[in-house]
């Protein structure tokens, strides 16, 4: 089961084991990591699972899709690294993977 850590904006690390295939939104909620809420349930239509994704991790998630795009629009820190936890599929190649929040989510 390939492991993700979530970093809060505070340095809080939540670090949490998840199947292939899941969201890691899914992953996220399932977990309690606060700050990760999916309030549209992974259907990318409501930014509440912004993430940043930087460095390797970014390469290995591919790109933002034109709607994930629109819904980031809404985010108070767009930054080129912020992604939809609910966009990403989790795969093995995602192992050890680390994402970080941002402020306004906690």
């Amino acid at each position: 089961m390939p492991r993700v850590t979530f970093i809060e904006f505070d340095g809080t690390t939540h670090h949490v084991e998840t199947t292939v295939g899941t969201s890691l939104m899914r992953a996220a909620v399932d977990s309690n990591v606060p700050g990760i809420d999916g309030d549209c349930g992974g259907q990318c239509a409501c930014a509440t699972c912004h993430v940043f994704v930087e460095g390797i991790w970014a390469e290995r998630t591919g790109a933002r899709t034109p709607v994930e795009q629109d819904m980031l629009n809404f985010t108070a820190e767009l930054r080129d690294s912020s992604r939809l936890a609910c966009q990403i599929r989790i795969t093995d190649e995602l192992e050890g993977m680390v994402v970080s929040m941002p402020n306004g989510q906690h």
